[in-house]
C-alpha cells in the first residue's frame, strides 16, 4: 500500500488531535472510560503515524536525523503540527 504525502498529513493530523483529546480526557475530566476509549484510537494513531514516518523516510529521502525528529515529534502533544509545516 502506497501512503501519500496528502495521507501521512491526515495521519499527522487525526494523531496530534487524538494525543491532544487523551490529554484533556485524563487530566481534566479524569474520566478512565474515555480514557480506555480515546486512548486506544490515540494508539492506532501514533502506530500508524510511526509507521509513515518510517515510509515518508524512504519516499522523501528523509536524513536520520530528519526521521529521529519526525518520531520524536509524535510525543509531543503539539508535535505533528510541527512536522507538518517543517517536513511535508
Amino acid at each position: 500500500m502506497e501512503i501519500t504525502v496528502k495521507s501521512f498529513r491526515l495521519i499527522s493530523t487525526l494523531e496530534a488531535i487524538s494525543f491532544l483529546v487523551l490529554l484533556f480526557v485524563a487530566y481534566v475530566y479524569r474520566m478512565p472510560e474515555m480514557v480506555r476509549i480515546v486512548g486506544m484510537a490515540h494508539g492506532v494513531l501514533f502506530v500508524l503515524y510511526v509507521g509513515g514516518a518510517i515510509y515518508m523516510f524512504k519516499k522523501l529521502k528523509w536524513s536520520i536525523k530528519d526521521l529521529f525528529i519526525v518520531v520524536m515529534c509524535s510525543i509531543l502533544p503539539f508535535g505533528p503540527f510541527y512536522v507538518e509545516r517543517k517536513y511535508l
